[in-house]
């Protein structure tokens, strides 16, 4: 796991319990997004993975009729960031 719920929590500033379910399920969802678009299994001690991840829940959990897929606004940070998590582990396992 890259993210938990208590830091998407953190870093939605939500602070009720009544979206617990939604939150766990755009974790679990970014984390499969980022895994299927790298072919990586990324862990929590990979800070640009964890921001990676925490962007997109935000970007899905804000516009929720976006689920699946980056908002305009986002997207550029998102392939930005999967550019460089690809380029890294290209690089490590070369």
């Amino acid at each position: 796991m890259i993210v938990t719920l208590e830091e998407a929590k953190n870093w939605l500033r939500v602070d009720f319990s009544d979206d617990d379910a939604l939150i766990t399920t755009l974790i679990n969802a970014a984390e499969e997004y980022l895994k299927n678009a790298t072919g990586v299994e990324f862990d929590e001690n990979n800070h640009l993975a964890k921001l990676f991840c925490m962007t997109l829940i935000a970007d899905w959990y804000e516009n929720r009729e976006m689920i699946g897929k980056a908002t305009d606004q986002t997207r550029p940070i998102i392939q930005s960031i999967l550019t460089q998590l690809s380029y890294a582990y290209d690089s490590d396992s070369a």
